[in-house]
């Protein structure tokens, strides 16, 4: 993609204001505080102004003076445009603001818009945005034209000589975006119904009109908003700076060294979330006789009164004279009070302070705020080369910038791909010394060589100084020694075999270099892309800030979920998570992990509330064992309310406590009283269910349910499918299971549909083979199998093709899955 010119543009934005735009339309708002849904009623002009808003909120963020716009309104009652001022016609059509930067007046303006009462026409508004534009930018012949033309295409239009004014708008380089109300759009599947026949032309014409520009584009409002909300980093020219690039002493021996004349610009920038800003209300200041309040900072409010002003940081200097605490705090001195006083910090102004440097424990004083600089020289100079691979990732700081050869001289650019192409023959890096400007500080970084199609250049990363590099040692984790210097070699602090082996067994499972979607040729991709995933910190901060400014009040129309792109590397892919959970399970099972609920501090409040512990509190689990608790803890510990009682759900799969963990959960240990049973009203409160075995999520009293409920979540589709095809099965095969057999064919169903969506073929035509001979072998059920084969075809194995539909594999052929449900 080819970088933008940051700023430099001019954008009109036309927008339909005739009577058809008071039409209304219920639009979705995020869920409330408890999840109830909410909608909002609004006009199609104001939903259309979501759309100009945004656009020039984005002006506004960026702030730049060259990043331009104006606002035509048609179908406005008045007319004022320059092209009626000078031939005349062209009615109904307003230039509503004027060129310029964009502010919050602008965005204010716009939300005085209303729908007029009579109609106006979109070709008339072009053609004085093109007017109005090129008058405006007469003597600014290289900035960007771009106009921007928002309607619903339900009224009528002049179209003769159209070809005019495409041509005209080529020649001026003028990019046209139509964002179309309720347009159709086959991209995103959208098609309104009962379309009337002058909106179908009219979006027939705009199809035509901008594909005949050289840049233009139609779109419906729905995916042209979703794209403003997309978190899209914006490439942007850098501005080239000349500098010089030396190898050697050109001073003492020139004919050793060599100079390069060179260009800088930056290759990648840091970006930051936009600063916080404070306001305070403040007292109006009276101007003149009119009682008008002005404020270059603030807003004023709507009485006149007050208004908000931008409070800014200011320093105070203090100097504490007090020598010792025991100066103050001696309650028997006479002269405690003097004493007090005396030793109160004192403000200073700045000027009568001098600045230090700490050097160690100490200050180094600078009377003239800066010790001398050393006489650097302007340039970039070489100091030395080293291998490639001796390169320390971690050294790498701050931005990356690009060094050119000068543009205008081919000597310069042979020179400097002479030093590229031997620095990648040889495959080394270089360390650079920079200096920005004559007497400024330098920096060191590393120079590396990178050739593209075309042109040879350098690529320049800061590193650190030797003195800026700290060197932390810690114990090896992997060898332990006693106090008398003794080798220990178990330990529970040392892993054992098993335990590195099953930890090797997790980290392999967690590849996301094939966890990705499949490509054209059916192979699996990488899941993670850094060039697709983005800050949040920063996009959905932008988005809250300009949401807030394009509407009146964020209670009644709260900020919209973030963009799916921005939270797409939230949630593991099921992939990976699917492929891990055997080498999890081995890790639970080799370092005994369990879950600890929380539990109850020993020591209740004085309100009589009892404080659960934070998950930090807990202890850890290398430091279980600890001094038994007397009888008197043992005691007090089981007179305190039951709170360790856990539910097979949240302790699934876990074994009787040893007698380490009950110390870790505050059990008393045998012999000790123990605490009270949970009485019925407890065990009611708690949703246990009886037909649920202890390590499965799918229980035989409401299978389909819990299967629908934990395929759900998302990341427990393979259990779900182990522990339904187990359910199943244990209903089919015992007595009386006749009554069930309509509820499971209803839970067959949903299993099959479940394994063929989310990849489980192979788990599903598993099961139903061990299904069909358990059911046909002594005791079995028959009968149930009977009533499987009367569902047909769509109850078999699945099959090749029937996979492939959904981008699945099968190892089952059409007839084999069709001969088997015979």
């Amino acid at each position: 993609m080819v970088a933008d010119r940051a700023g430099y543009t001019v954008t009109m934005f036309l927008v339909d204001i005739s009577p058809s735009m008071v039409e209304t339309r219920i639009v979705d708002l995020p869920p409330g505080p408890t999840g109830e849904e909410r909608t909002r009623e609004v006009s199609s002009l104001e939903y259309s102004l979501q759309y100009v808003k945004l656009r020039i909120q984005d002006m506004i963020f960026h702030g730049r003076k060259t990043e331009q716009c104006g606002v035509i309104i048609f179908g406005s009652d008045d007319t004022h445009n320059v092209v009626n001022e000078k031939n005349g016609g062209y009615d109904h059509v307003t230039e509503f603001i004027p060129i310029g930067q964009p502010n919050a007046t602008t965005l204010a303006k716009l939300d005085t818009l209303k729908p007029s009462e009579t109609s106006g026409d979109p070709i008339d508004a072009l053609i004085v945005a093109i007017e109005t534009q090129d008058q405006y930018l007469e003597k600014k012949r290289t900035w960007t034209r771009k106009i921007v033309l928002l309607t619903d295409g339900k009224n009528p239009m002049e179209i003769e000589d159209w070809e005019a004014t495409v041509h005209k708008m080529n020649a001026l380089h003028i990019s046209l975006d139509v964002v179309g109300i309720d347009f159709d759009d086959e991209e995103i599947g959208y098609q309104e119904e009962g379309k009337k026949n002058i909106k179908f032309e009219n979006e027939a014409f705009y199809a035509k009109f901008t594909s005949s520009l050289s840049n233009g584009e139609v779109g419906t409002f729905e995916k042209a908003l979703q794209e403003r909300y997309r978190p899209e980093p914006k490439d942007t020219k850098s501005t080239l700076m000349g500098t010089m690039l030396r190898l050697g002493d050109v001073d003492v021996r020139p004919d050793e060294a060599m100079e390069v004349l060179v260009k800088t610009s930056k290759c990648t920038m840091l970006e930051r979330p936009k600063s916080w800003k404070k306001f305070a209300r403040r007292q109006a200041v009276k101007q003149d006789a009119e009682d008008e309040t002005q404020d270059v900072d603030g807003q004023v409010d709507e009485d006149k009164k007050t208004v908000f002003s931008q409070l800014r940081m200011r320093t105070e200097y203090y100097v504490d004279h007090s020598e010792s605490k025991d100066d103050t705090d001696d309650e028997d001195n006479e002269e405690g009070e003097d004493v007090k006083k005396k030793n109160a910090p004192e403000k200073v102004e700045k000027e009568q302070l001098i600045r230090g440097f700490k050097y160690g424990a100490t200050y180094a004083p600078c009377p003239d705020g800066q010790f001398p600089k050393l006489p650097t020289k302007k340039g970039i100079d070489i100091c030395g080369f080293f291998h490639r691979q001796n390169f320390r990732r971690d050294f790498s700081m701050g931005e990356v910038q690009y060094v050119w050869a000068d543009p205008s001289s081919a000597l310069q650019q042979v020179t400097l791909s002479s030093v590229v192409q031997a620095m990648a023959d040889k495959d080394v890096l270089a360390i650079a010394r920079w200096v920005m400007r004559d007497g400024a500080d330098p920096k060191m970084g590393v120079l590396c060589p990178s050739q593209f199609d075309k042109v040879d250049c350098l690529l320049w990363v800061q590193m650190p100084f030797a003195d800026d590099v700290r060197k932390y040692t810690f114990a090896p984790l992997e060898h332990l020694v006693s106090k008398k210097g003794d080798p220990i070699t178990t330990h529970p602090y040392l892993p054992t075999s098993e335990q590195m082996s099953a930890m090797e067994n997790f980290v392999d499972a967690m590849d996301l270099m094939d966890a990705g979607e499949k490509d054209e040729d059916g192979h699996r991709q990488p899941w993670f892309d850094t060039r697709l995933s983005y800050n949040p910190a920063i996009h959905r901060t932008k988005q809250a800030l300009y949401h807030s400014a394009i509407v009146n009040d964020v209670v009644s129309n709260p900020l919209a979920p973030p963009h799916p792109e921005l939270v797409m590397y939230f949630d593991p892919p099921k992939r990976a998570v699917k492929r891990a959970r055997e080498a999890v399970e081995e890790c639970q099972t080799v370092f005994k992990v369990k879950e600890i609920p929380k539990r109850a501090a020993k020591r209740a409040r004085k309100d009589g509330h009892v404080r659960a512990r934070d998950d930090d509190e807990e202890m850890l689990l290398l430091d279980l064992k600890g001094p038994k608790p007397s009888a008197s803890e043992s005691q007090t510990t089981s007179q305190e309310p039951y709170t360790n009682q856990v539910s097979e759900d949240a302790d699934a799969g876990s074994e009787t406590e040893s007698e380490d963990e009950e110390l870790l959960l505050d059990q008393p240990k045998s012999g000790a009283k123990a605490n009270p049973p949970p009485t019925p009203a407890r065990l009611a409160s708690t949703d246990v269910d009886p037909g649920r075995e202890r390590g499965r999520i799918i229980g035989t009293t409401y299978p389909l349910q819990d299967f629908k409920k934990n395929i759900a979540q998302g990341d427990l589709v393979t259990k779900a499918v182990e522990d339904m095809a187990y359910v199943i099965k244990e209903i089919v095969l015992r007595p009386f299971a006749s009554r069930r057999h309509k509820e499971l064919i209803s839970c067959l169903t949903a299993l099959r549909e479940t394994c063929l969506k989310e990849d489980e073929i192979d788990a599903w035509n598993k099961f139903l083979r061990d299904l069909k001979e358990s059911c046909l072998s002594p005791p079995g059920n028959p009968a149930f199998w009977a009533e499987v084969k009367k569902s047909g075809r769509g109850m078999s194995l699945i099959s090749s093709p029937e996979a492939a539909n959904l981008g699945g594999v099968s190892d089952i052929s059409e007839s084999t899955a069709s001969n088997f449900i015979m």
